[in-house]
């Protein structure tokens, strides 16, 4: 019997194996708190990005329709153009002998022609706005989906330094 109360006295006791354990799971408070305020930091900021990226996705495909509503105008608009120029020709040339009509009627048609360029130069150049908007928001758009990358792997690594810190505690 004395040389088995000898080895309990060498067994350190049952208590102090559990705080031992208990200090080894610990995270303090402060800290768990600082990572949950952190995470829902993250989500908040995730859910802004989420939503200004809808919308910049809405006014993409707004301009994209109102380049292609805009390109079907101005196909019918040449067309009609062409159309009407070719009718005056026609017509000119028929009609040769009313020469002042004729002049009278060539001089409409130039001032209409002009007008039409201008139209189609301005058309032109509005489709060329448009297309640097769409190029803009396109390069806004890749920025913003590189952003949420770097914020999903941010999230995916305070995700494994948790698990790991939980892994760590239940050890």
């Amino acid at each position: 019997m004395e040389g088995i109360g000898c080895m309990c006295s060498l067994v350190p006791p049952l208590w102090h194996l559990h705080i031992t354990i208990q200090e080894e799971n610990f995270v303090s408070k402060e800290d768990y708190e600082t990572v949950v305020k952190k995470l829902e930091k993250e989500e908040e900021e995730h859910s802004k990005t989420k939503t200004l990226l809808a919308k910049e996705a809405e006014k993409l495909q707004f301009a994209l329709g109102e380049i292609e509503v805009l390109s079907k105008q101005l196909e019918r608009e040449k067309q009609v153009f062409e159309k009407a120029l070719s009718n005056v020709k026609s017509k000119a040339l028929r009609e040769s002998t009313k020469k002042d009509k004729l002049i009278s009627k060539c001089n409409e048609i130039e001032s209409h022609i002009m007008k039409q360029e201008d139209l189609l130069n301005d058309k032109e150049n509005e489709i060329k706005e448009l297309q640097q908007f769409i190029t803009k928001q396109k390069q806004t758009l890749k920025t913003q989906v590189s952003d949420l990358k770097i914020q999903k792997q941010q999230e995916s690594y305070i995700a494994q330094v948790l698990r790991k810190k939980q892994k760590k505690g239940l050890k």
